[in-house]
């Protein structure tokens, strides 16, 4: 079992910043790749970026390409997503998650994801 805690969320003016932190324990956290999500009211969750367990390969959604950016501590277990240039529309619920599987496919499916934190809230205004 895994818990994961997310925190760094806030209200942020468009072109800002913000560091999310997922505090993470259980003993699978340095063998699965870890993910962040997010929903926006009314919308899907839909996929932010993933890293693999080593951090030696990072993915992302188009959306956010260049503006954000993945890493992570196993050392403290903590994953972070860096994201800069904020819009918007990145006005969302944040979620983190442990891949289900060992093997990361690269999927962008919540299915593809499970053990989620509960999520912190980033508004970006205009």
């Amino acid at each position: 079992q895994v818990q994961l805690v997310e925190s760094g969320g806030g209200l942020v003016q468009a072109g800002g910043s913000l560091r999310l932190s997922c505090v993470t324990s259980g003993r699978t956290y340095r063998t699965y790749t870890m993910g962040w999500f997010r929903q926006a009211p009314g919308k899907e969750r839909e996929f932010v970026a993933a890293i693999t367990w080593s951090g030696g390969s990072t993915y992302y959604a188009d959306s956010v390409k260049g503006r954000f950016t993945v890493s992570r501590d196993n050392a403290k277990t903590t994953v972070y997503l860096q994201m800069n240039s904020l819009k918007p529309d990145d006005t969302a619920v944040y979620y983190c998650a442990t891949a289900a599987a060992i093997y990361y496919s690269g999927s962008q499916s919540p299915g593809a994801f499970n053990s989620w934190g509960q999520g912190t809230q980033v508004t970006v205004s205009s």
